[in-house]
């Protein structure tokens, strides 16, 4: 009985986090979109850049080429094919892999 009831309730906790997902990502965006019309919503976070060279024996070899500034959004989520502020301050490391 109580086993019924737990996965009750976890499956409409889960729907509710779908519906929540699915309602905050269009405000974001028209939040988004209001800001840039007003001349923000755009950010820029400096951002240490390094290339990765695949090796023998699974390994990698890390060049770095230096410090650039990354244009980002000010969103919750990405916007305008740029990653989100908060995400770049918290990743600054950006990695290419050959």
């Amino acid at each position: 009985m109580w086993a019924r009831f737990w996965l009750r309730l976890l499956g409409k906790a889960a729907l509710w986090l779908v519906a929540a997902a699915l309602v905050a990502y269009p405000v974001d965006f028209a939040i988004w979109k209001i800001r840039v019309a007003r001349g923000g919503g755009m950010g820029s976070v400096d951002t240490y850049d390094m290339v990765a060279a695949e090796e023998k024996g699974n390994k990698e070899e890390f060049f770095p080429t230096g410090n650039s500034t990354t244009p980002c959004s000010i969103s919750l989520y990405p916007q305008g094919g740029n990653t989100p502020c908060w995400y770049l301050t918290r990743h600054p490391d950006h990695v290419v892999r050959y």
